[in-house]
């Protein structure tokens, strides 16, 4: 009876610390950074949603080129600053890539889907309130400095120059183009965000000892090209959390599934295919000439 006990209890302590493997225990509770590393992928996400939505909210015709290059010039530098961090998610796509891949673990991921969904919803709370006068942003700065002249001129000057009275957007949301069908976004959304996190786990991988470039450069040039391309058709989000932040402060939701299905499916296909067809092996050569 006692062994059969013990028997039972030690099967229990097996299945308990599989378990603890497999969600990432120990990423969590023995690792001191994991606050650094959340702290980066709010704030990292933040930034993006605001600056690269930014880009948006008052373009009229022609904007590709610079909503593309602000996305790709943003998650590149974001990716030099923080990357060292916590890698430089930004990404709920990158996040669940990485944790197919075996990268890194359950609740490190989940973890990191939380924060970065907040960081996006702060963003574009920020960005509506900056970017769009009539929500009250200026009335209510303008009752608590207005007795003071010099903050009431610096205020109306910069707020001029930022935000002309006109114009509303609407926060950077990702809409399909015109008579594509959510279906056709989808398929898209995955095309790109396949491109992204493939090469986001070739530029990154361990084992590459020929990689001499700039990993961020090129993850920032994969998003470029993927906004170029993508724009016009399904809106170029490639990230749900960059959709979910301006979807969620203006309550619009229309085809919003595309924008979570198409990335985070091609993200999955991208790491898999990557990691048991392309990943670098010990009997590949060093460096190639390019």
């Amino acid at each position: 009876m006692i062994q059969s006990r013990d028997s039972s209890f030690d099967l229990f302590l097996i299945c308990a610390s599989s378990a603890g493997s497999i969600l990432g225990l120990s990423e969590i509770t023995e690792n001191k950074a994991i606050w650094r590393m959340l702290v980066a992928e709010f704030v990292g996400t933040f930034l993006l949603v605001v600056i690269g939505c930014g880009s948006i909210i008052f373009s009229e015709t022609d904007f590709i080129v610079r909503v593309a290059l602000t996305f790709g010039l943003t998650v590149a530098t974001l990716a030099q600053t923080i990357g060292h961090i916590s890698g430089c998610h930004i990404n709920p796509a990158v996040t669940l890539s990485l944790f197919v891949t075996g990268d890194i673990k359950l609740l490190r991921a989940l973890l990191f889907v939380v924060v970065q969904l907040i960081g996006a919803v702060g963003g574009a709370a920020v960005l509506r309130e900056v970017g769009q006068p009539r929500f009250g942003l200026r009335k209510r700065l303008s009752r608590v400095f207005g007795f003071f002249v010099f903050f009431l001129f610096l205020h109306e000057f910069v707020f001029q120059l930022m935000v002309p009275e006109s114009k509303e957007g609407n926060l950077g949301i990702t809409n399909l183009g015109n008579e594509l069908t959510d279906v056709q976004g989808f398929l898209m959304e995955i095309i790109l965000t396949f491109l992204l996190l493939f090469v986001i786990h070739g530029v990154c991988d361990p084992r590459r000892k020929d990689i001499k470039g700039s990993a961020p450069l090129a993850i920032g040039l994969a998003v470029t090209a993927c906004h170029l391309c993508g724009i016009p058709f399904s809106g170029s989000s490639i990230n749900p959390a960059r959709s979910f932040g301006p979807a969620v402060i203006m309550d619009l939701w229309e085809n919003h599934w595309v924008y979570w299905a198409g990335p985070l499916l091609g993200g999955v296909l991208a790491g898999l295919i990557y990691k048991y067809l392309f990943k670098a092996q010990k009997s590949d050569p060093d460096s190639y000439d390019f």
